[in-house]
């Protein structure tokens, strides 16, 4: 019996009586056998391209993939011949583009290989052309302007550097073609294209560099990504009581539990048994489709855990995120469990982040961020890490706009998550050695050289064992990698990474460029890239940070170092139209400025529909929720104090007590009148709003005028939750959802 349109409490303590009667979903009849046995079974990946295609046809097709080559279209009969029978001996009897639209999410049209040959008989077919390309509509997906719906011509593009993979549905499995989605006129509408164009970039700039070292060997260059993923699971049928978590993502109003994350009992601790056949299930199909997911844990705050993958390449762990997060949702359903992505679902407990750990690794497998074993192997690390510095220094607003959101606007800059200035922790003593070469003065030796040779040989001891983490921090460095901890959960990490990798393919050409003019000038190698590595230090002192990036006075150094502080969406995204923003995206071949103007409004537009959104739905709550279970309180307390006083002049009773009852009664009335009255003023910031025609202006109002009001309509909820009867409270309460 569904729990949903019964009144007053009903439903919500049929709900919780639902929950207690769960137990784990047994998903498979017998264990699958070991992880290697099916890792993979449904991708075509490497083993499978082997076995199905001609060698020739294999090496040109796997040099596109590892060598970053554009796709010879000549070997593309071959593959799309060999990919449909392979899909359809596994059970497949569509075929769609799959691509990554700038609402965050995924998209895809299916296409049944079913075709009519001459005879009019059906042939199971998949052509090179319906391989390479599809055409949806373009007008219905976010443009930015770039497409009306009078243009509706847009194309999906083949992307073989992901592989393709087989969805598998309740009746037959579909065959998804990994795509970049571009329109008519050859504008990007999707979150793929700029991070493979950022790539490729990083590439070109990241090969130069290496080259100055001599490295002759390393063809290509790639960014590699391990994304930690933090989510909340509730009871289904909790989630079907609240249309906030439905509509909005997260709890608009609920006032807090006697117990929250207090006692930090939750991180770590043993996994509850229905959350980890959530938890194996998802990873089974996971492993199934190739993404190597390594690690399991509950989180910090009750309700809240994570899951790890080993790193990838930048495309394919963007890609994988997106069958993670899709994977969850369908799995979660399957368990009775809602899967929450939203930043804070949940106030008055952690919210959930996107960790992106980031590096660059050559083509020989040798990762850019790892400290060498030879000084001349140091101080080609350091040149890469000073360029990273560079990176953040010069583009730390840009990348504060590439997390930018509603959703996570509320949880920068809590004891959480990285606050809203970013800055780049390195550890004490990777410092101290930047510092020293700064100064030039280390145990009293100031030559280049010695100090290559007695310090720089030290820092892969360092890097393993002496560089410590700093959860504060929004950019740290982990050993042999960055870690972007502000970075949002339910985002794709296409448009961060995209931003990130330009921003150190711009500063690795910088370096480049000064190590070659100083080089030119007749400075050796050392002693050029010391001086670069030196100025570099001076430059973007003021971006590192070893303190507690949480702490007020964190925010009052930072204003006098001159870094951004940029607490909201609005004031994020202005940074993405500044004129040397556009200039960065288009000369690093990123996004030309139509493109960049576009994702700017893309962007605004969902944080406004966002907040529009919320407005309705806790107006909706406040006023078929909230005021008539006050009012039931209300007229409680009227009803037994009007009918003590009765009973107290007929008996003689004592009323001495009655200006305490009476205060109880006072309290209730007060507040709904206050709600009624923030309700009314949140109604007129609408009102306002409404005649606001730049979306700009609109934007920055709904930041600061609209969210406030909407946080003391929810102040005043939370405060009648708390005295109001159980027995008319509708919605389900935090204990009961989180614990």
């Amino acid at each position: 019996m569904s729990n949903q349109g019964l009144l007053g409490n009903a439903g919500r303590l049929m709900a919780v009586q639902q929950v207690g009667h769960r137990s784990p979903r047994q998903f498979r009849d017998k264990k699958p056998g070991r992880i290697a046995d099916y890792f993979g079974i449904n991708t075509f990946g490497h083993k499978q391209m082997k076995e199905r295609l001609p060698e020739n046809v294999y090496e040109k097709l796997r040099n596109t993939i590892s060598r970053g080559e554009r796709i010879d279209v000549s070997i593309a009969k071959e593959v799309a011949q060999a990919v449909k029978e392979w899909a359809v001996e596994n059970g497949a009897t569509h075929f769609c583009h799959w691509f990554q639209p700038q609402t965050g999410l995924t998209a895809e049209k299916h296409d049944a290989f079913l075709t009519l040959n001459e005879e009019g008989r059906p042939v199971e077919k998949l052509s090179a052309s319906q391989l390479i390309q599809s055409e949806p509509d373009a007008s219905s997906f976010p443009s930015g302007g770039m497409r009306s719906t009078f243009e509706a011509r847009g194309y999906t593009a083949w992307d073989p550097s992901s592989p393709m993979f087989l969805m598998e549905g309740p009746n037959g499995s579909t065959l998804c073609i990994p795509s970049v989605f571009i329109s008519y006129t050859g504008h990007a509408l999707d979150q793929k294209t700029p991070l493979l164009r950022s790539m490729e970039a990083l590439n070109q700039q990241a090969l130069a560099v290496l080259k100055l070292f001599g490295n002759t060997s390393a063809h290509r260059v790639v960014p590699t990504v391990g994304v930690e993923q933090e989510y909340f699971l509730i009871d289904k049928a909790y989630y079907l009581l609240r249309p906030d978590l439905q509509f909005a993502g997260r709890t608009l109003l609920g006032a807090r539990p006697p117990k929250g994350q207090e006692l930090e009992d939750h991180y770590f601790g043993s996994i509850e048994s229905r959350v980890l056949a959530f938890m194996q299930e998802c990873e089974y199909e996971l492993f199934k489709l190739g993404v190597p997911v390594k690690t399991r844990h509950n989180e910090v705050a009750p309700g809240q855990f994570e899951c790890a993958p080993i790193f990838e390449e930048a495309n394919v762990a963007a890609d994988h995120n997106q069958m993670m997060m899709e994977t969850f949702r369908r799995v979660a359903g399957l368990h009775n469990f809602a899967l929450l992505l939203h930043e804070k679902p949940f106030a008055g407990v952690n919210g959930s982040g996107k960790h992106n750990n980031w590096s660059m690794q050559d083509s020989d497998g040798n990762n850019l961020l790892e400290p060498g074993q030879t000084p001349q192997e140091n101080l080609q690390f350091l040149v890469i890490l000073c360029a990273v510095l560079k990176a953040v220094h010069k583009r730390a607003g840009l990348l504060r706009a590439a997390i930018a959101s509603s959703g996570n606007d509320h949880r920068l800059g809590a004891n959480e998550a990285p606050p809203a200035i970013i800055s780049v922790f390195l550890g004490k003593q990777l410092s101290d050695i930047l510092d020293s070469i700064e100064s030039g003065q280390i145990k009293g030796e100031t030559t280049e050289q010695k100090l290559i040779n007695l310090r720089i040989a030290k820092l892969p001891e360092i890097a393993q064992d002496y560089t410590d983490r700093n959860r504060t921090s929004p950019f740290a460095f982990t050993g042999n990698k960055f870690e972007f901890r502000a970075v949002g959960s339910s985002s794709s990490i296409s448009w961060p990474m995209s931003i990130l990798n330009g921003a150190v393919a711009e500063a690795l050409e910088d370096v480049q460029v000064k190590i070659t003019q100083r080089m030119t000038a007749g400075a050796e190698l050392q002693r050029a890239s010391m001086d670069t590595i030196r100025e570099s230090i001076t430059e973007t002192k003021s971006i590192r940070f070893e303190g507690n990036n949480y702490g007020d006075e964190w925010r009052i150094e930072a204003e006098r170092r001159g870094l951004p502080n940029l607490r909201k969406t609005p004031e994020s995204l202005d940074w993405l139209v500044r004129p040397e923003s556009s200039e960065f995206f288009k000369k690093l071949g990123i996004l030309d400025p139509e493109e960049n103007e576009a994702r700017y409004h893309v962007r605004l537009e969902r944080y406004l529909k966002d907040i529009e959104i919320e407005v309705e739905v806790l107006n909706d709550l406040a006023y078929t929720s909230v005021l008539p279970a006050a009012y039931k309180q209300q007229l409680m307390l009227a009803d037994a104090l009007k009918t003590y006083l009765e009973a107290a002049h007929s008996t003689g009773l004592p009323t001495h007590s009655v200006s305490l009852q009476s205060r109880v009664l006072e309290e209730i009335t007060s507040l709904i009148s206050s709600l009624l009255e923030r309700l009314a003023q949140m109604d007129k910031h609408m009102n306002e709003a409404a005649h606001i025609e730049s979306l700009h202006a609109k934007a920055h109002f709904y930041a600061y005028q609209v969210m406030a009001g909407c946080d003391g309509v929810r102040e005043a909820c939370d405060k009648i939750e708390e005295i109001v009867d159980d027995q008319f409270w509708p919605l389900p309460k935090y204990h009961e959802m989180l614990f």
